[in-house]
């Protein structure tokens, strides 16, 4: 069976028999793998920042808001480019700006110049990120893709620790008397690599039609995420000005009116940025719904739980760092066996399972929390850590599966996308609610002595809404498929399989 819903480049590597798409997946894992990182491993070097580099507040506020602001908001328009262009040629492109921003990072000369730095290095990865669930969509059968599907699972797993860990290291170490410049520098070898070997290993793939880029719709699109994400990231630290809400509220009216004219938009010349039949997809719509309520999840516990560890016990950067290997390894050894084993025998069951898991990993650590308080140790924390990391690994990986496996093959790119945009939004209203779930209970005048227990008090206080939220997590799963159509009994084929595919059977 063949589909004309891809264009290959001489000598693609799509074919089932093909070795060299394994190689192309491990460059596009290896980037995906270095924005995680990335996003992660500043948190950690910022007092080591803010001594040598003579940071303000707001400029470290901006260290770390403007990369995530220029991710999220270039999301859409970055899926978009590869149907457009070729994912290919757009992830070289995203790569190689990638790898020159976090040069300008390493070498910034002031803060000024690291804060434009970290926009930029967020633009690209909004241009690189996209291209690879894109080019393991277009490279790899439907047979296939659990495997793969459960690999980014792992990838996901070590990247939401190992910044951290690896900030800690870089950081402590003082390679060259570079203080904090290591944790951007370390990004060229890596990159270099990536961009010379996807040339060789990575084949093109773009959307069927001749598509045309929907500059209204980015500006639309751009604007509104701006809009909504600028308060949140900001507004704790001006005191939640008028103004603020204000800007979140237009932006619901942005939201409107971009989707108002991406409907005109796909019925004039079928070139829309947002490709809104997607949502008529059950899976995807569903998908999207989880992916954003999960981001939500991931917002509140990764700030309020490296605050509570380094603030509020008085843990250096590396003993928080090495506290969180336990869960890295567990979300990388469930997530690879959810997609391979589970889901094809239990389907959206294991993604339940995976939040349930997650809410009894929180309300142990809330019990231990009180329990110990400020002198629990970090092999006493191993507990409900492993079991959240169970449960995040059942479902990072299957949830990518599901929300890509009935999308047609022509809009892979809008759809890896909207993936990754709605979970940064997610992430976003989770940072921005830890003003009021954590901040909120902890006295902002408190006696030094007080600390430990006021940030107990907030850690206790935001993981219960992280228990609910999960709750909320749960319920919306049962509108996903219960399994996901790929994993089929028999190994049937879906209508997305790349062109010059062998029939499957």
């Amino acid at each position: 069976m063949t589909s004309p819903s891809t264009t290959s480049a001489p000598g693609s590597p799509a074919a089932a028999g093909d070795r060299r798409r394994w190689f192309a997946l491990a460059i596009v894992m290896t980037a995906a793998f270095m924005d995680l990182v990335d996003v992660t491993i500043v948190n950690i070097a910022i007092p080591s920042i803010q001594r040598d580099a003579g940071a303000s507040f707001s400029q470290i506020q901006w260290i770390t808001a403007g990369y995530s602001l220029a991710f999220a908001a270039g999301l859409v328009t970055g899926g978009r480019l590869g149907d457009i262009h070729g994912r290919k040629r757009i992830f070289l492109i995203g790569i190689t700006g990638f790898t020159v921003a976090s040069a300008l990072c390493g070498f910034a000369a002031n803060p000024e110049m690291l804060v434009a730095s970290r926009i930029l290095q967020g633009g690209m990865a909004a241009l690189m990120v996209p291209q690879v669930l894109s080019i393991v969509h277009a490279t790899f059968p439907a047979h296939e893709r659990g495997k793969v599907f459960g690999l980014f699972g792992m990838i996901v797993g070590l990247g939401a620790v190992s910044g951290p860990l690896l900030g800690a290291l870089l950081t402590e170490w003082n390679i060259f008397g570079l203080e904090w410049r290591p944790i951007f520098l370390i990004n060229l070898p890596v990159g270099i690599a990536g961009i010379i070997l996807g040339r060789k290993f990575i084949s093109e793939s773009k959307a069927p039609r001749a598509l045309k880029l929907d500059l209204v719709g980015v500006v639309l699109v751009t604007a509104g995420l701006l809009m909504l994400l600028y308060p949140l990231t900001r507004g704790r630290e001006l005191g939640w000005p008028v103004w603020g809400h204000v800007m979140m509220a237009g932006s619901l009216v942005v939201f409107g009116a971009l989707i108002a004219y991406e409907k005109r938009k796909a019925a004039k010349d079928g070139s829309p940025l947002v490709e809104l039949s997607l949502f008529k997809v059950k899976s995807f719509a569903a998908g999207i719904a989880v992916q954003t309520v999960f981001g939500v999840t991931l917002g509140i516990f990764f700030l309020v739980w490296t605050l509570y560890m380094q603030v509020g016990l008085g843990w250096t950067a590396l003993r928080a760092g090495l506290t969180g290997v336990p869960f890295s390894i567990a979300v990388s050894a469930a997530a690879g066996i959810s997609v391979q084993k589970l889901v094809p025998r239990f389907g959206r069951k294991v993604l339940q399972t995976g939040a349930l898991a997650m809410a009894v990993g929180v309300l142990i650590y809330i019990w231990e929390a009180g329990r110990y308080g400020a002198d629990i140790a970090p092999w006493q924390m191993a507990l409900p850590l492993v079991v959240m990391g169970v449960g995040m690994g059942l479902i990072v990986a299957p949830l990518t599966d599901a929300v890509l496996s009935e999308v047609p093959q022509e809009h892979a790119g809008s759809a890896s996308g909207l993936i990754n945009t709605v979970q940064q939004m997610g992430t976003a209203l989770g940072l921005g609610l830890v003003s009021v779930v954590f901040f909120g209970v902890i006295d902002e005048h408190v006696r030094p002595d007080r600390i430990p227990a006021e940030f107990v008090d907030g850690f206790q206080n935001a993981l219960w809404w992280v228990a609910g939220v999960l709750a909320v997590i749960f319920l919306v799963m049962f509108a996903l498929p219960a399994k996901p159509k790929q994993h089929v009994e028999g190994g049937e084929a879906d209508a997305t399989v790349p062109e010059k595919e062998p029939a499957l059977t």
